[in-house]
């Protein structure tokens, strides 16, 4: 009698393959983490950038160029005269916004007066946007603030607020270019 050939693949093949398929993963992982956390900083980045711009938008059309919306709420409403609100949907709500692995959080300290085109706030001498990670190490590493000055700076402590020279604390806080 004849001995039947078989075809397919012994268990130690097999064991080679799923090895290297390992291997691999092992490699590509931490990459693919830290691609995803460079995307959620880009983006944590450009939600101040577009914070910035609404309220110049704002202080130029609605405030008169005296100063800056009171709320993300207010940047993201209609003018009562008609036209766009000056911020997109997604981050005219109220804060904190949770977008992209950052939390974004929006303050106001002392008002300026209340007339303004939206009717939904007063203007404001200034403000603090801030970006911080939701998992630190995880979704992010940096945390990111901006003010009236325009500038979004960056540090590995959250960013509470701005002093007087316009740096955000800690003072070790630098700028973005």
């Amino acid at each position: 009698m004849r001995a039947k050939a078989q075809a397919g693949f012994t268990l130690i093949e097999l064991l080679i393959v799923v090895a290297i398929i390992g291997i691999i993963a092992a490699i590509a992982v931490p990459g693919l983490l830290r691609a995803r956390m460079a995307g959620n900083e880009a983006s944590a980045i450009g939600s101040l950038r577009a914070i910035n711009s609404a309220n110049i938008n704002y202080q130029t059309n609605c405030a008169a160029g005296s100063g800056y919306a009171s709320s993300l709420v207010e940047l993201g409403s209609t003018p009562t005269a008609g036209g766009q609100p000056f911020i997109s949907p997604d981050l005219g709500v109220a804060s904190p916004i949770v977008k992209s692995g950052y939390t974004l959080a929006y303050s106001v300290a002392s008002n300026i007066n209340s007339a303004t085109c939206t009717g939904a706030g007063t203007v404001q001498a200034n403000y603090l946007a801030s970006a911080a990670p939701i998992s630190a190490g995880t979704t992010g590493t940096r945390y990111f603030a901006t003010s009236e000055s325009q500038t979004i700076f960056q540090h590995t402590a959250a960013v509470t607020s701005i002093n007087t020279s316009g740096t955000p604390t800690p003072n070790t806080a630098v700028a973005i270019k």
